[in-house]
């Protein structure tokens, strides 16, 4: 049974031994443990606070990046504003144009119907006159001949010579 009551001097070598051992890794393990320790809590706060700078850093940069951006869709709202009313001010000013050519197209071809009706009024008092010229020489030939058709040919001429004349208007 001396495995499960073990003797004083067994007790004695096993306590010495675990002094020596405890000495040794107190004095030279301990250190370089705590020391190892002490590095990696260092390295892991350091890397800590790199990671807050960097998430610092990049909150400034989306901060940043946010503010570009409200700046840019600014600016692109504003051109385009910008460019709605330079094609608003183009196709007034189109409008405005295409409207003075077509009055002044309108003028110049009221002035030319006027020009030509005149012409036509004209050459129609020409042609009446002639008309009445001819009619005026037939009725006295006629006249000298007969006198009692006189009305009725002189009748006949005119609505002949009218006719002719309304249909040559058309």
């Amino acid at each position: 049974m001396s495995l499960f009551s073990p003797d004083i001097g067994l007790l004695f070598w096993m306590a010495l031994s675990f002094g020596v051992v405890f000495f040794i890794v107190a004095k030279w393990g301990f250190p370089v443990i705590t020391r190892m320790v002490e590095e990696r809590k260092e390295y892991i706060d350091k890397s800590l606070q790199k990671a807050d700078e960097v998430n610092s850093r990049m909150a400034q940069l989306q901060k940043q990046s946010d503010l570009m951006l409200e700046e840019t869709r600014a600016t692109q709202l504003a051109m385009l504003r910008e460019t709605a009313q330079i094609r608003e001010q183009i196709l007034s000013e189109a409008k405005e144009l295409a409207r003075q050519k077509t009055e002044k197209f309108v003028q110049e071809t009221k002035k030319q119907i006027g020009l030509e009706r005149a012409a036509a009024l004209t050459e129609v008092r020409n042609q009446a006159v002639v008309m009445a010229v001819d009619i005026a020489e037939k009725i006295l030939r006629k006249e000298l001949k007969e006198k009692d058709r006189h009305m009725e040919y002189v009748n006949r001429l005119l609505e002949d010579e009218c006719r002719n004349h309304i249909d040559a208007l058309r």
